[in-house]
């Protein structure tokens, strides 16, 4: 199979976002819910069974109307979770280091760990039609006066589109920094991606800097990020992870099973491995090497390594952003499987010369 039609994987630099929307996960949270809310009812049920044998109810008719009401709820309640999750436009954005909470004017997003010079923030969403500003804030806690030490702050004012910079400390503003070009579009998506450094933060889009922002408050304090409830979010991560990484897989891989992973090749990166592992080797290795332009896909069963598939070209851009998704199919991944029991296939393992940023198995 060529390249370009690898069901394994499906690359894409940020480049090709504006064209095609990001992956978006089916959220889990209402089918969380939905099994504990099973669960407390069969544990009440259980409890309960004994006594109204005991009392021999059966009779009255109590106990099988019991067993019917509780079989009735099963199937109401998944019906109405089943209609919510196809319905409902909630993404759930799963991340290595981060948490988010929602209110009703911006998300809170908690950085595990706070900033650390070197380390990347990387921003993907869409800024609503009806907006007329937006902000995207690296802050000082989650309250709603706390100090904001990078104030991104899109503005839609006569026809045009500008970014204004600031800092908010001890309650006051300072002196604003204004750029003319802006990344940031109406109903247009849009990813930015914030560089720490020693002397500022290096906000970037479209491959491009847009701006430096020197600090004003020490980057140890920073530990929230805070989006405006203007902004349709796709992904938000903070390179946190060094590589190699390893993702348990819950239940093994299964036919249909997706994997998206996220993360930024080093400038100098040699080689990409994503390895799909299982107790006793490697069912797949996906490898790219730079320094060949080449892709090489291969199986380590026995102690040994298979007879590698290898093509030309390279879905990776060393020093950008990418998302990677690998869908497993019945029969194959991009080749035919040499090791058929995907059970067993147990861990995901993403290592070589890059940032990571999040792996999800959806």
């Amino acid at each position: 199979m060529a390249a370009s039609e690898q069901q394994l994987a499906i690359y894409k630099p940020v480049s090709d976002i504006f064209n095609n929307r990001l992956y978006n996960e089916v959220s889990v949270t209402y089918i969380q819910v939905y099994i504990q809310y099973i669960v407390i009812c069969s544990n009440v049920y259980g409890i309960f069974r004994p006594v109204w044998g005991a009392l021999n109810f059966r009779h009255l008719g109590i106990q099988q109307h019991l067993e019917h009401l509780v079989k009735i709820s099963y199937f109401i309640i998944l019906s109405a979770v089943i209609i919510i999750t196809v319905i409902s436009k909630h993404k759930c954005i799963n991340m290595l280091t981060v948490s988010t909470s929602q209110t009703q004017t911006t998300t809170i997003t908690s950085i595990k760990g706070g900033l650390q010079e070197g380390k990347r923030v990387i921003i993907i969403g869409r800024s609503l039609p009806d907006a007329n500003r937006l902000h995207v804030n690296l802050q000082c806690g989650s309250d709603s006066d706390a100090d904001i030490a990078l104030h991104i702050n899109p503005r839609y004012e006569n026809d045009s589109a500008h970014v204004m910079y600031n800092t908010y400390k001890n309650g006051t503003w300072g002196s604003e920094q204004s750029t003319p070009d802006s990344p940031f579009f109406k109903d247009k998506l849009f990813a930015i991606e914030i560089l720490v450094t020693k002397e500022a933060y290096k906000v970037c889009a479209l491959f491009s800097c847009q701006h430096d922002y020197e600090h004003h408050i020490p980057i140890t304090q920073v530990n929230t990020i805070s989006v405006d409830q203007n902004i349709e979010l796709e992904f938000i991560g903070y390179q946190n992870s060094v590589p190699p990484y390893k993702k348990e897989l819950i239940n093994g891989l299964k036919p249909d099973k997706s994997i998206v992973i996220y993360g930024i090749p080093n400038p100098d990166c040699k080689s990409i491995a994503i390895n799909l592992r299982h107790r006793y080797g490697v069912a797949f290795h996906y490898q790219c090497r730079f320094e060949e332009n080449a892709v090489v896909r291969n199986t380590h069963e026995n102690g040994s390594w298979g007879l590698e598939e290898k093509s030309e070209g390279i879905p990776f851009i060393q020093g950008k952003f990418f998302q990677a998704k690998i869908s497993c199919k019945a029969e194959q991944y991009d080749v035919s499987h040499r090791f058929t029991k995907l059970e067993d296939i147990d861990v995901i393992e993403v290592c070589g010369g890059l940032q990571l940023f999040s792996v999800q198995a959806i």
